[in-house]
């Protein structure tokens, strides 16, 4: 014969299904917190993602690299800037040792849905002497000649039309600054990473540097209000 339940035990089974449906609601609580953890860090990685894509860098030489460093840093959209030598052959050069045939540069790192390409250049002529073929400001030598490196022909185009306006506004000067293809760019490092945010790290010495070097007053001599500072 079959087992009979009485009405005891139908109370017991509906206990024990409810019993598994709090079971089951815990679970589904946990699928959906499990879920919605997933999703905050998928997103997150795209957002993460997303500004790495956006985010373009593009170097710069114009003199001493802890005033292009300071200048640029102060630019809405820059988000990084790097001192460093590049343009010539030498393999890792340093600051106290080799250098030759490299100039002192940044690496600029910045978005381009906040401050454009052109107008990263015009900020540019406007930090620097286009007509020292000496060098910058009191600093002379190759290494502190300036110049404008691009990646690809797209920039080449922007720069040498950015180049042709400061030769339109001086039509009795020449422009010196050269437009170059991009190379190899080395941060200062190791010992000499101290030149890197020189300016924050140093306020003192790099304020006496930069007003007894005259580069404020050669900019504004050049550009008189256009002048950043």
């Amino acid at each position: 014969m079959g087992q009979q339940y009485t009405f005891n035990d139908h109370h017991k089974l509906g206990d024990m299904c409810q019993d598994g449906g709090i079971q089951n609601d815990n679970l589904g609580e946990w699928g959906v917190m499990k879920s919605t953890l997933v999703f905050i860090i998928l997103a997150a990685n795209l957002l993460s993602y997303a500004s790495n894509v956006a985010a373009d860098k593009t170097i710069l030489a114009g003199g001493c690299f802890w005033c292009m460093e300071s200048d640029f840093e102060k630019l809405d959209g820059v988000s990084d800037v790097v001192s460093g030598f590049t343009g010539g052959t030498l393999k890792n050069p340093t600051y106290n040792g080799n250098h030759k045939g490299h100039y002192e540069a940044v690496e600029i790192t910045y978005d381009p849905n906040k401050v454009s390409y052109q107008e990263l250049l015009d900020y540019y002529w406007m930090n620097i002497d286009p007509f020292d073929s000496r060098g910058q400001f009191c600093d002379k030598g190759e290494s502190y000649l300036s110049a404008i490196f691009v990646a690809n022909e797209a920039e080449r185009k922007i720069a040498e039309q950015s180049k042709r306006d400061v030769e339109n506004k001086f039509p009795d000067k020449k422009v010196i600054t050269p437009i170059l293809s991009a190379s190899t760019f080395y941060p200062i490092k190791g010992d000499e990473s101290y030149h890197q945010d020189f300016y924050k790290k140093s306020p003192i010495r790099y304020k006496a540097y930069r007003w007894n070097c005259g580069r404020d007053k050669r900019l504004k001599e050049l550009w008189g209000d256009e002048a950043v500072h």
